[in-house]
């Protein structure tokens, strides 16, 4: 490009990049709506476990969905390795590439990616990036989250970076691997084509972008947006004290070793416009599957920066520039294969928690008392009385913590998660199940003069013989704690009951439970902040008229026995 055309695109009019910024905002948006339109699985269609971004053509986030940031900023490394295994120069029109293993930029294995690189002009100018949670991936356990795994092997198909399509031709010899590992294969390639077809969604969006703006002006604009937003978010990181910041919070366990507590420590050090978290000081690896890959690290920091900077801030890899991370090897938050992963979600939530935790001193108006930072993963796995074979999978969340602001928010998903639970409905139509019960778990939400959020109730009625059920919890033993004098959230607790009247308090398993047993879930409840004495008389009045706090906690609590301050 000469000189006077490089001039020309550096004085790109604001307008113009304000149109393309929310166009390619726009396709995201419609390839995540695309998704969640043709995808076979409940955990996608209901539970929007699910993501789109586009990339440039050198791997950097351009544009996002309203999805699962976990994905999102794992999509980052991911689409590395695929790079360093195919360089974009001899990438052709109509290649998909594909990619679970957390080794290599993925999360746990049933998190399947696919890559499109987008052509305009003979060269690549992007990529259309999906990532889905399958409903299976094979391995010990129906679902493919086995809380009692010690390896990787024994937790599905793990998939390096691979082409799934050359030059517009399935590679049958990778398809049919994938079929026979899988169980529901069906539903498996169903979710695989609705990913496949919204990345060509956003593919062909990028390419009718090119065609409108020229292809070197788009790839101009991705460059400023880039830059715009680091700056923008150097700016933001200059707003915070500089100095060093600390938080450490546990997990319950590993899902092997239940009475063992794994440590989460960090400290992050904010200087000129820059941010480190040093996660020296966690746990060493542990046997179970909750160890976190870097990548899940990653995703955690790039979360607590866009939490703590500014959200007018466009979010793109201009954001993350900023960001640097040390990972001990070996460590819960860098395990050495094959250590199994798959229950890494509820290790990235504790880092996240921390993450943001750290400045609760450094900027209290903007940091919130701990949320609940779970994401309770159950899956089912069985037949039908007609012998048809199900497995499903869903999440249930707790409440968030309050602020100075508000208080918190009631049965939200938080901390690099954005999924729903699966509604009742489609439930019980997918499997012998019936859902008894669903409701706001009373007393939870940490008592404060902003009180924290509630997590649920939800009892679950098993109809039929022999289903194996994966639990995998979180909060049974650390509560999320309280800031400026407000109460720690209530703990998370699980309770198998039997029909032969036996009782099996859990926390994380992988059992099987016959017709008539039950499983009662009451999730963890975001803490509080301030003191609850402070509480305003009509708030407290409302939450006992509510059923959100009894008249009991009223007065132990608040110091209250008619739902007003003392």
């Amino acid at each position: 490009m000469n000189d006077r055309a490089d001039a020309a695109l550096a004085s790109v009019d604001p307008v113009t990049l304000e149109v393309v910024r929310n166009k390619l905002e726009g396709i995201a948006g419609e390839m995540q709506s695309t998704l969640l339109h043709s995808a076979f699985s409940p955990i996608v269609k209901e539970g929007m476990d699910c993501s789109a971004a586009l990339f440039t053509a050198d791997g950097q986030t351009i544009a996002q969905a309203t999805a699962i940031p976990i994905h999102l900023a794992t999509m980052i490394p991911a689409l590395a390795a695929v790079l360093a295994k195919y360089p974009v120069r001899a990438m052709a029109e109509g290649d998909v590439y594909i990619l679970n293993d957390p080794y290599a930029g993925g999360t746990h294995l049933p998190d399947i990616t696919l890559f499109i690189p987008v052509f305009a002009d003979g060269a690549v100018v992007g990529f259309s990036v999906t990532t889905v949670h399958h409903q299976d991936m094979g391995g010990m356990a129906p679902g493919s989250i086995p809380t009692n795994a010690t390896e990787i092997y024994q937790e599905g198909l793990r998939i390096p970076p691979l082409k799934y399509m050359d030059a517009g031709r399935v590679n049958e010899t990778l398809h049919e691997m994938l079929r026979l590992n899988i169980r529901l294969s069906d539903t498996f390639l169903g979710d695989l084509n609705a990913q496949l077809s919204a990345c060509k969604v956003g593919a062909r969006r990028l390419v009718e972008l090119c065609r409108t703006y020229g292809a070197g002006l788009v790839t101009r604009i991705f460059a400023l947006l880039l830059d715009r937003s680091e700056k923008m978010t150097r700016a933001a990181l200059r707003g915070l004290p500089e100095g060093t910041y600390r938080y450490v919070d546990w997990l319950d366990n590993d899902g092997v070793d239940l009475e063992r507590r794994v440590r989460i420590e960090v400290a992050a050090t904010v200087r000129d416009g820059t941010i480190h978290f040093d996660l020296t000081g966690s746990s060493p690896q542990v046997r179970g599957p909750i160890n976190c890959v870097p990548s899940g690290a990653q995703a955690a920091a790039y979360y607590a920066v866009r939490a703590l900077t500014d959200a007018l801030i466009p979010t793109n890899g201009g954001c993350f520039r900023p960001v640097t991370l040390t990972l001990p090897e070996g460590s819960i938050v860098n395990p050495q294969a094959p250590a199994a992963v798959n229950a890494r979600t509820a290790t990235i939530k504790r880092i996240c928690g921390a993450m943001i935790g750290a400045f609760a001193d450094a900027v209290p108006a903007r940091v919130p008392a701990a949320s609940a930072g779970l994401s309770v993963m159950l899956a089912f796995g069985g037949r039908h009385a007609d012998g048809r074979p199900f497995i499903l999978s869903e999440l249930v969340c707790g409440g968030t913590g309050a602020s100075a602001h508000a208080d918190g928010v009631d049965c939200l998903q938080t901390d690099g998660s954005n999924s729903m639970n699966q509604p009742i409905e489609a439930l019980c139509l997918d499997a012998p199940i019936r859902i008894r019960r669903f409701g706001l778990h009373p007393d939870s939400g940490g008592a404060g003069r902003q009180r924290g959020g509630l997590g649920v109730v939800r009892e679950y009625e098993f109809l039929a013989d022999d289903i194996r059920l994966t639990f995998r919890g979180e909060r049974h033993f650390t509560a999320a704690r309280g800031s400026a004098g407000g109460a720690d959230g209530a703990m998370s607790v699980a309770v198998i009951h039997r029909a032969d009247g036996r009782v099996e308090p859990i926390s994380k398993c992988v059992t099987t439970v016959a017709r008539g047993d039950r499983l009662v879930l009451q999730t963890a409840g975001g803490a509080g902040y301030g003191p609850a004495r402070e509480r305003a008389r009509d708030a407290l009045a409302a939450d006992v008229a509510n059923g959100k706090v009894s008249g009991a906690a009223a007065q132990d609590d608040y110091g209250s026995s008619h739902g007003g301050k003392p």
